[in-house]
């Protein structure tokens, strides 16, 4: 697909483009869901609310994904550290996501660190821990 075939994700595109500058080295793609198997598995290591704990296929991690933009939209991400393994076929990512909760206007800024198991030069799992009470309080209010 070409990068056009994804602007339903516009929201997420800092996202995307913070990940695949820690990740271009080591996988092929134009886009970021253009880096994933096809079965990939999606583990996310942290409890939140309406969110699965994994899963599995690019068509339903993109599912997932589809409604973010409704919810919190993007402006930058930044703050990365790539840490490859020997061979390349693991990278650990760090990086963090600012942008706003579009209901309430509240700055939303979080952390992530991600990693990422490659295989063939796309993405086969990908284990990911974020700071889910930044994430709460954002969209929720809480202080």
């Amino acid at each position: 697909m070409s990068k056009s075939d994804y602007t339903a994700f516009f929201a997420l595109d800092p996202f995307f483009d913070v990940v695949l500058e820690g990740l271009r080295k080591f996988v092929d793609g134009e886009h970021y869901f253009d880096t994933l198997a096809e079965d990939v598995l999606f583990e996310f290591l942290y409890e939140f609310p309406g969110w699965p704990r994994e899963t599995r296929g690019r068509d339903k991690l993109m599912a997932l994904y589809s409604g973010y933009g409704s919810t919190i939209r993007l402006e930058r991400g930044d703050g990365l550290a790539v840490h490859p393994s020997g061979d390349g076929r693991v990278v650990t990512l760090e990086y963090e996501v600012h942008g706003r909760v579009l209901k309430s206007g509240s700055a939303y800024h979080n952390r992530f660190a991600s990693i990422v198991f490659i295989e063939h030069r796309k993405i086969v799992r990908w284990r990911d821990y974020m700071d889910s009470l930044a994430a709460w309080t954002a969209l929720t209010g809480a202080t």
